[in-house]
């Protein structure tokens, strides 16, 4: 795609590293997966934080980055994902290990920190979902991005995902 080669080229020009960031994921029943994106932070860097949601105002990210995570061209990668049934297209997005073993721990009663977080896992992740368009994307409220995911699994349809599918669209345009 011309969108792929474009991005390419600019994350080239703008920032030593490589293309594309391969990160751990995990996915549909807790089987972990390499999610492809297009770069957009300086390489390295969680080296010295460790795992951190990204903000807004991230200054860990390059100049070229920042409008790629603005517009979403950042996930383009994950087509190849989809491709090779990894993810879905739609889908609860998904989470990176670390965060998953901190937001599935028990408390002292033996429930999940976070409750039903575990039951995003009985489907394939995917690019986008429910509640990323109804504005929960990123650093936003974990309990209020369950609610919406749990809701999704528990409605699915064709026509639900036609619906998340147009939603996003019209979010990137």
């Amino acid at each position: 795609s011309p969108w792929f080669a474009l991005a390419a080229i600019c994350i080239v020009l703008d920032a030593r590293g490589p293309v594309l960031y391969r990160q751990e994921r995990i996915g549909v029943d807790g089987r972990k997966f390499r999610m492809l994106k297009f770069r957009s932070m300086k390489t390295g860097a969680e080296v010295e934080t460790g795992p951190v949601w990204a903000t807004d105002d991230d200054p860990r990210r390059t100049s070229v980055g920042r409008f790629l995570r603005r517009t979403s061209l950042d996930e383009l990668p994950q087509l190849i994902n989809v491709l090779k049934g990894e993810m879905s297209l739609v889908g609860p997005r998904p989470e990176r290990p670390h965060f998953v073993e901190q937001f599935s721990q028990k408390n002292s009663s033996g429930k999940t920190v976070v409750p039903k977080y575990l039951d995003r896992h009985r489907v394939k992740t995917g690019m986008t979902g429910w509640a990323q368009v109804n504005g929960l994307r990123g650093n936003t409220s974990l309990e209020e991005r369950i609610k919406y995911d749990i809701y999704y699994i528990e409605n699915w349809s064709l026509g639900f995902d036609i619906k998340i599918l147009f939603k996003t669209v019209r979010a990137l345009v």
